[in-house]
């Protein structure tokens, strides 16, 4: 509880000292405003600190999961822009500081004026603190428009992967990958409606769900299941899970732990075969094309990172498709690739991973620039990439989590085409 009560404590002090110090810029960009302006000005930016603090103990002292999930996701969203625009703000007031430190020290070692009149004080420049403003608002608007426009915004990404010994029965075999659902932050039962739509025009042969269907609770999949079940694909919809759905989120209570677990993992793989998907759990599936075998299998959450669990077993998740000619794998974290898949397992033709979902922020211009915070902490964060004759596909996500919208990277659908080489 202690240390429970620092960290509480450190985090609120981190909160006021943000706002007191972006507040410097916001007072001296009004200066010039009637008092009555001025007075509503502070009124309205310490309300949303007084706010910020508020739903900050709230969600350290109460069960954020158990939330209406508009609120959640909409006051959790707004308190994230508000807070992005004061941290872009910051580095100009530091400059103006700056600017003012320096001509303190010069006007303290200056000579005074010989009439003995006190010098002008320094004050803070008014430009400044305008153009802090006018950069914080940047953010601001790219947040509110990534909230409005492009939290539903599906964007199909196709690509096509040649497999040198891929059997001419599999050629041209399409694949559909989404992952990281994250029902428990959809709002809009339309806009995913309209998802689901998109994906069942490419007629694909094989769909994959690589994990993270819901955000705490596997109930929270129920208001969307008959949504996800309406999924077509020629052989079969194949599904794993991801790190957000072993409940390792939740707030249990003492001693409920362990069972609630294993009810939560019941209940989302029911709803997983209720839906029609064939969730593979460290287990594989052979499709068969005449003499020629493809093997669909399917990890664990598999982490090489210790920030997060690991349940996979590939030595399981492999057993009984050692002859297959052509070897797909469904794993949700990308370091897995790296972390064993490449090091151990030189058969698996393609891993197909999500999880990192671009962080729902950065910039993308094929052939330009491909930007995300995703980049570092993930080498692999978005999009194909090769090592030798193996592959790995980072999908972008389907849905998010925490802010509720898109900055630059969209919600992705993927289309991947099988080529022989």
């Amino acid at each position: 509880m202690l240390r429970f009560l620092i960290f509480y404590s450190i985090v609120t002090g981190l909160v006021l000292l943000i706002d007191i110090y972006a507040f410097q810029a916001v007072r001296s960009s009004s200066s010039e405003l009637s008092p009555s302006a001025k007075r509503i000005i502070n009124i309205i930016y310490w309300s949303l600190t007084v706010l910020t603090l508020a739903s900050l103990t709230t969600v350290l002292f109460f069960p954020f999961d158990k939330w209406p999930t508009a609120l959640r996701m909409y006051l959790f969203s707004f308190i994230m822009l508000i807070y992005l625009t004061k941290i872009v703000v910051l580095p100009f007031v530091f400059f103006d500081d700056i600017l003012r430190g320096i001509a303190w020290i010069t006007r303290f070692f200056a000579d005074k004026p010989a009439d003995g009149s006190p010098l002008p004080p320094i004050t803070r420049s008014k430009f400044i603190g305008q153009l802090a403003m006018v950069a914080g608002g940047i953010p601001l608007a790219l947040g509110i428009n990534g909230i409005l426009r492009n939290a539903y915004n599906y964007k199909i990404h196709r690509v096509k992967v040649a497999l040198p010994h891929l059997p001419e029965s599999f050629n041209g075999l399409k694949i559909v990958q989404i992952s990281d659902v994250h029902s428990g932050s959809f709002v809009s039962r339309s806009q995913v409606e309209r998802g689901i739509e998109m994906i069942n025009k490419e007629n694909a042969d094989l769909v994959f769900f690589t994990g993270d269907i819901v955000n705490y609770r596997a109930e929270e999949m129920l208001a969307f299941s008959d949504v996800f079940e309406k999924i077509r694909a020629k052989e079969g919809v194949y599904s794993i899970f991801g790190n957000h759905d072993y409940a390792d989120y939740v707030r249990w209570s003492p001693g409920e732990e362990e069972s609630g677990k294993a009810a939560n993992r019941k209940l989302l793989s029911e709803i997983h075969k209720g839906m029609g998907w064939s969730l593979l759990l460290n287990e594989n599936r052979i499709l068969r094309r005449g003499n020629d075998t493809l093997a669909i299998i399917g990890s664990e959450n598999w982490s090489n990172s210790g920030r997060f669990h690991t349940y996979g077993n590939m030595s399981k998740a492999c057993a009984g498709c050692e002859t297959a000619d052509v070897k797909l794998l469904l794993s949700h974290d990308p370091s897995h690739w790296e972390g064993e898949i490449l090091k151990q397992y030189p058969d698996i033709d393609i891993q197909f991973a999500g999880h990192t979902h671009g962080a729902q922020l950065g910039v993308e211009i094929p052939g330009f620039i491909k930007w995300s915070p995703s980049q570092y902490l993930y080498k692999q964060w978005a999009g194909l990439y090769q090592e030798g004759k193996q592959y790995l596909y980072v999908n972008r996500g389907f849905g998010f989590i925490g802010f509720h919208g898109r900055i630059g990277i969209l919600p992705e659908i993927t289309v991947m085409e099988l080529v022989k080489a």
